[in-house]
C-alpha cells in the first residue's frame, strides 16, 4: 500500500454563498492528491504522456461527510492499496484543520496507449517505483 498526503487551502472562488466548497471541486482536490502522489514517486502525468501513456478517469465516487469551508487548509490523503495493472485504483480521505474526516472518494484510472487508444500495462519505470509498496 502506498499513501501520500498533501494540503490545499480552500479558495474563495471554490465556495458557494454559504462559504462551503462547491461539491464539484472535490474531484479537483482528488486530482491534486494523485498528481502530488505521482510526484512523490518521481513521476508525473506529463512524463508518462511523453512516453506514450495517458491515464483517463474511468470512475469517480464521492461521499460528503462535512463541508470544506472557505480558507480552511484541507489535508488530502491519497491511498493506493492495490498493485496497479491496466487500471489503477485511488482512495481519498479529506480532513479539515481539526483533523475531522470530511470527505471520502475513489477514482479508477486506466493506463491507455496514446497511439493505439487502448488499455495498456503501466509503464515499467512507474511499476519499478511503486511495486515495492506491495510486497
Amino acid at each position: 500500500m502506498y499513501t501520500h498526503t498533501t494540503k490545499i487551502r480552500v479558495r474563495y472562488a471554490e465556495t458557494d454563498q454559504m462559504g462551503y466548497m462547491y461539491y464539484g471541486n472535490y474531484a479537483q482536490y482528488y486530482e491534486v492528491g494523485r498528481v502530488e502522489m505521482l510526484r512523490s514517486l518521481g513521476m508525473s502525468y506529463s512524463s508518462m504522456e511523453e512516453n506514450g501513456v495517458m491515464m483517463p478517469v474511468l470512475e469517480l465516487k464521492c461521499k460528503y461527510i462535512k463541508p470544506a469551508l472557505y480558507d480552511q487548509e484541507i489535508t488530502v490523503k491519497t491511498i493506493v492499496d492495490q498493485k496497479p495493472s491496466a487500471r489503477m485504483f485511488f482512495k481519498y480521505e479529506l480532513y479539515n484543520e481539526a483533523e475531522e474526516l470530511i470527505n471520502l472518494g475513489e477514482t479508477t484510472l486506466v493506463f491507455v496507449d496514446i497511439k493505439k487508444n487502448k488499455p495498456t500495462s503501466p509503464p515499467a519505470d512507474f511499476m519499478a517505483r511503486i511495486e515495492k509498496y506491495f510486497k
